[in-house]
């Protein structure tokens, strides 16, 4: 117990100094870190943002698919409707698109998919111009910092008539602090921007996917055909089996 609290008290020490270390090379870094710490606290909302969005939008889409070819062979174009519009996400949307349009014909149903699609597509892309922007500007105004720390040092040097490192090791270390300030704002950025970029691609990939399914399922049902196969129907059922197995354990 003494053990763990003396390591508590040790940790604590640690990330005390870290932040008045920080604290102090935020303060030592001149008026150009305060932009570098705008770009990168706006950077972050957007990200955080995104991030929240893009979770809220992801769901089983093989489950869903499921769920909505049953709908569809059970009650029809209108009952597999109201399972669009009570499910959260790009696929779903683009399903009720398609859906709504189906009475129309196939043709009619799949151009409504591929354009709620390019729609969704820009809802989930949302705020990513932003979040490149800071990554852009961060580094740039570190970078901007550097040559004002090295202009006051060279106007140090010309004031005194004489080169002394005490004398330009100032203006050198602002340019040091806030390049290195922006380099790592942009690279915390850059990180956060990158995982957005590849979560939605996987949801586009999902929604193209999906929608072929879709029209085909479609196509089937005017045909009068059995929209779901048997191994879905295997699947189906083994998914329930394992679902009541849970809910049996867990009382």
């Amino acid at each position: 117990m003494t053990l763990s609290f003396s390591a508590l008290l040790f940790q604590g020490a640690l990330e005390e100094g870290l932040f008045n270390m920080l604290v102090g090379y935020f303060n030592e870094g001149g008026p150009f870190m305060w932009p570098v710490l705008i770009a990168l606290i706006l950077g972050l909302a957007i990200f955080l943002e995104r991030l929240i969005t893009l979770n809220r939008a992801d769901i089983n889409t093989r489950k869903f698919i499921l769920d909505v070819k049953e709908a569809l062979q059970d009650g029809g174009i209108q009952s597999a409707e109201e399972l669009c519009s009570s499910t959260r996400g790009p696929v779903a949307s683009v399903f009720q698109a398609g859906l709504l349009r189906a009475d129309e014909g196939i043709d009619a149903a799949e151009k409504a998919i591929q354009s709620y699609g390019s729609i969704e597509m820009s809802f989930l892309e949302r705020g990513l111009v932003w979040l490149s922007l800071f990554i852009a500007i961060a580094p740039m105004l570190g970078f901007t910092g550097t040559v004002i720390g090295m202009i006051q040092a060279f106007d140090a040097i010309e004031a005194a008539g004489d080169i002394s490192p005490s004398l330009v090791a100032g203006g050198i270390k602002v340019a040091l602090l806030t390049t290195a300030s922006g380099l790592i704002a942009g690279i915390i950025l850059q990180v956060g921007y990158n995982y957005c970029v590849s979560k939605i691609d996987r949801l586009v990939v999902d929604m193209e996917e999906s929608s072929i399914v879709l029209v085909d399922s479609i196509a089937l049902l005017k045909q009068g055909k059995q929209i779901i196969s048997d191994e879905e129907l295997a699947e189906r059922s083994a998914g329930k089996d394992d679902t009541s197995e849970e809910e049996k354990s867990d009382s």
